[in-house]
């Protein structure tokens, strides 16, 4: 690899760390307050659909904009409305985006179940397939009979995530420092 480029990668290992500090941080969050982290995410939505909306809605006075008129003041107005309800009530917001993900899962329970009944000749081991339909389905149902569960599960998990996304990051930081100190 070219040593310029990695003198000027090595430099940045700084922000790896730093994404990765932040990472842990969220993640350790998650853990200590899951309610409180689900709020947040649903807050953190409403915040990125309003600029969303407010660029869509900017978006309209550029000549060059290769969307419809029509569909980008559709798209902007949604966005808009999405967001300004997701902050003014992040706890509703978290609860019907919750919903949304139980509907989904309930659909690709029984997309998963179908698919394996109907491959089940061609290949093997697709009652793995089938389970993970059934459990999926399990789950769109728990999510669904206890929503504040389903949403202090979520945010546990996406607490996971985080903590190993930082520990990803930092380790790949101090890489790229010593990468870089090498140099």
């Amino acid at each position: 690899m070219n040593a310029g480029l990695l003198r000027m990668v090595g430099r940045s290992w700084w922000v790896l760390v730093l994404y990765g500090v932040i990472g842990v941080l969220f993640g350790i969050a998650a853990f200590l307050w899951p309610a409180k982290t689900a709020v947040a995410i649903a807050w953190a939505f409403g915040v990125m659909a309003i600029a969303e909306g407010v660029l869509s809605l900017l978006a309209l006075f550029d000549r060059n904009v290769s969307v419809s008129k029509g569909w980008l003041v559709l798209y902007a107005l949604a966005s808009l409305v999405f967001g300004v309800l997701a902050v003014s009530n992040p706890v509703a917001t978290a609860g019907v985006l919750l919903l949304f993900l139980a509907a989904w899962l309930l659909v690709a329970g029984i997309y998963r179940i179908v698919l394996a009944i109907r491959i089940r000749k061609a290949i093997t081991g697709e009652w793995m397939i089938a389970l993970s339909g059934v459990l999926a389905i399990v789950l769109a149902v728990l999510f669904v009979m206890r929503p504040a569960a389903g949403l202090v599960t979520v945010a546990l998990w996406i607490g996971v995530a985080a903590l190993f996304y930082g520990v990803l990051q930092i380790v790949a930081g101090l890489r790229m420092r010593k990468l870089a100190e090498a140099l």
